[in-house]
C-alpha cells in the first residue's frame, strides 16, 4: 500500500500540464505521494508533511486561519490496482510521481512501476525529488526522468539535511537527471553556482524557477531571474500551473 495525499476525500491523482522544468506544458498525470524528509519554509504542499504536534515552521504560520494538518485526514492508502485504476481514467502516457518526497516510498513503488510498464510500455515516468535519496537500481531502470530540486538556504532546512553528497553525485552523473532551483532573490545565485561547481552539474541541465504562489510575485521575480539565466546559460522555468489556475490543488 502506498500513502497518497488526500484531496476532498479522494486520492490526489489528477490530469494536468507539467507546470515546471524540462517538460513544462506537457500533458501529464500526477500521482502525489504523501510524506517528506524535509520541511521547506515556503513549501506549497505542506499538507504532505506538516503534521499536528511537529515543531516545523512555515511561512503560513502568520495566517490566522493556518493550522498544521491532521495526518489521519491528509493521507489515503491505496494498493497498486486502485492507483492504476485512477491512472487509466486519463488518456495520457506521461506519469509524474511527486510529493512530498516520493523516493521515501520507493521500495513500495517498485511493484507498481513494474505493473504500469508491463501494462503500457509507452508510459514515460518522471520523479520529482529533492535529491537527498539515491534511487534503488531497479527504480532507476524503470524511471525515465528525475527532476531534482535541491534546496537552498532560504528553505530553512539544515544544510546537512538538504544537501547529501552521495545522492547529489548520483544524480549529477545520471543522464536522466535535470536540476531545478527555487530562487527567492538574486543573492541565491552564489549558492547555486557553488553547488553546480562542486558537483560538476552542466549549466544546460539547470533550471531556475522563481519562488512564489501568486502570479504577480512570480512575474516580479521573472524580470531579474531571466537575465541571470541568460548570463549563465541556465534554463528559465516558470510555474505554469500557478499562472493558469492560481495556487490550487489537483490542477
Amino acid at each position: 500500500m502506498l500513502q497518497i495525499a488526500l484531496l476532498n476525500g479522494k486520492p490526489e491523482i489528477f490530469y494536468s500540464l507539467q507546470g515546471e522544468g524540462k517538460n513544462i506544458g506537457k500533458p501529464s498525470i500526477f500521482i502525489r505521494l504523501s510524506l517528506c524528509n524535509l520541511y521547506c519554509f515556503w513549501c506549497d504542499t505542506d499538507y504532505t508533511w506538516n503534521w499536528e504536534h511537529t515543531s516545523y515552521s512555515h511561512q503560513n504560520d502568520k495566517e490566522p486561519s493556518y493550522q498544521k494538518f491532521k495526518k489521519s485526514e491528509s493521507i489515503i492508502q491505496l494498493n497498486n490496482e486502485q492507483i492504476i485504476a485512477e491512472v487509466q481514467k486519463y488518456n495520457c502516457n506521461r506519469l509524474i510521481f511527486t510529493g512530498g518526497e516520493p523516493l521515501i516510498q520507493q521500495k513500495k513503488l517498485l511493484p507498481l512501476l513494474n505493473q504500469l510498464k508491463k501494462q503500457n510500455p509507452q508510459y514515460y515516468i518522471e520523479f520529482e525529488t529533492n535529491g537527498t535519496i539515491i534511487p534503488e537500481p531497479e527504480l532507476e531502470a524503470l524511471a525515465d526522468q528525475f527532476n531534482v530540486s535541491l534546496k537552498l538556504a532560504h528553505s530553512k532546512v539544515l544544510l546537512q539535511e538538504r544537501l547529501k553528497t552521495q545522492a547529489i553525485d548520483f544524480f549529477a552523473q545520471n543522464a536522466k537527471s535535470n536540476f531545478k532551483f527555487v530562487v527567492d532573490s538574486p543573492k541565491d545565485l552564489d549558492e547555486i553556482l557553488e553547488i553546480i561547481q562542486k558537483y560538476a552539474i552542466f549549466h544546460d541541465k539547470v533550471y531556475l524557477m522563481p519562488q512564489g504562489t501568486k502570479s504577480h510575485i512570480l512575474q516580479e521575480k521573472q524580470q531579474w531571474l531571466i537575465e541571470i539565466c541568460k548570463q549563465y546559460q541556465f534554463n528559465y522555468t516558470d510555474r505554469l500551473h500557478i499562472l493558469i489556475y492560481g495556487n490550487k490543488r489537483g490542477v
